[in-house]
């Protein structure tokens, strides 16, 4: 049975694990299952937005954590372009209390480029970026791209949970460098730095892994994803348990959020010891979708998702070589039909979208036959 995203977040609560992990679609609800939780665990009187006042009981990364950097591009003059700091509590607290610019500045650098630096204006209001030449010279006031500013915002909030960890790792609290963090209970992370290539991707999915698992105080963490390969490197760090800390594989747990066609959402266990397969969930969500009749544009996309990755595992030049061809002409007229119903198309349950039954018939052939030609291992589907 369904759940609204509140009991969703009441159920988070209520786990007692170090961490949990879920994964989901994007436009699923992530972003708003963050807020839901926040606003259980905080309310706007005693969350983040008010450290000075009363304890902070969760920190959080989401998409509203981005809007509180925007840019003022110069459009008159066009040369003094900054990336502003939205006035808040929230970033003056990182800032200009905490003091990390230095760790966020180098932070930054090791997943971008050591020649792109950061600078903060003396009231950190605003941060400008220039780039080093190679020739003592360099050019200044640079706008990053948008894959380099949603790292720098990152960074911003992980160089803060570095400090977090580090200063309530000291078990008395009254040895502590700073009292602020005595109140918190929580760090709710939804979707880091998707704009990563593979390789620094796995890294920061590492490098997050192991500061949690050095975490040694009470502190719970929940992680977000819509990227199956960071779900899947953290899956596994979780896994392997620390000696040295006294992290176990039993403080963590692995769930999938799902968005059922009533509006309302499940949050399954994902209780296998094996990683997350992606492309096998994809098909047990094609197969729930045809056993339902409640098939939809975006069920294409899906397919084609998975005959694009096992073409790719086969060594198939073309994903269309893997579709049937009962007669000829065959495969060529579904390519097209794929290739025409999952363009464009969103890959999330949001999309509402008429489908032909000829069309919904054909999804179901193709699966079927896709199943029996290369044999997919059917995913269980355990809930909570």
């Amino acid at each position: 049975m369904g759940q609204s995203l509140a009991e969703i977040a009441q159920n988070i609560k209520d786990t007692n694990k170090k961490v949990q992990l879920i994964y989901a679609f994007n436009g699923v609800g992530k972003t708003r299952l963050s807020r839901e939780f926040k606003e259980m665990v905080a309310p706007k009187d005693s969350d983040t937005e008010e450290p000075e006042e009363s304890g902070v009981k969760v920190l959080y990364y989401n998409a509203f954590t981005e809007d509180l950097f925007y840019w003022d591009n110069d459009l008159d003059a066009d040369s003094e372009r900054k990336l502003k700091i939205q006035p808040n509590n929230f970033t003056n607290w990182v800032l200009a209390e905490q003091g990390q610019d230095p760790n966020i500045i180098s932070n930054f650098q090791h997943y971008t480029s050591e020649s792109i630096t950061p600078k903060f204006s003396p009231d950190f209001t605003e941060v400008s970026f220039s780039i080093e030449s190679g020739d003592d010279e360099s050019i200044e006031n640079v706008k990053i791209s948008k894959g380099e500013e949603s790292n720098f915002i990152w960074c911003v909030f992980y160089s803060l949970l570095e400090q977090v960890v580090e200063v309530l790792n000291t078990p008395e609290s009254e040895d502590r460098e700073t009292d602020q963090f005595n109140d918190l209970e929580y760090v709710f992370i939804d979707d880091p730095v998707s704009s990563l290539d593979d390789t620094h991707l796995i890294e920061l999915a590492v490098n997050i892994a192991q500061l949690i698992k050095s975490s040694l105080s009470d502190l719970k963490f929940v992680i977000t994803t819509h990227n199956p390969l960071f779900y899947n490197v953290l899956y596994n760090e979780f896994n392997n348990s620390d000696s040295r800390t006294g992290y176990r594989s039993r403080h963590s747990q692995k769930k999938r959020l799902e968005k059922l066609y009533d509006g309302t959402f499940l949050l399954v266990n994902q209780s296998s010891d094996t990683p997350f397969s992606y492309h096998l969930y994809l098909f047990s969500e094609l197969e729930k979708a045809i056993e339902t009749g409640e098939i939809q544009k975006y069920h294409f996309n899906f397919l084609r998702n998975i005959l694009e990755k096992t073409s790719t595992f086969l060594g198939y030049e073309k994903w269309r070589d893997l579709l049937p061809e009962e007669t000829e002409g065959s495969r060529e007229a579904y390519f097209n039909r794929i290739i025409n119903l999952s363009s464009h198309g969103k890959f999330s349950g949001e999309e509402i979208t008429v489908i032909e039954d000829n069309d919904k018939r054909v999804l179901a052939y193709l699966v079927r036959e896709i199943n029996t030609m290369y044999r997919f291992k059917s995913l269980s589907r355990e809930t909570t």
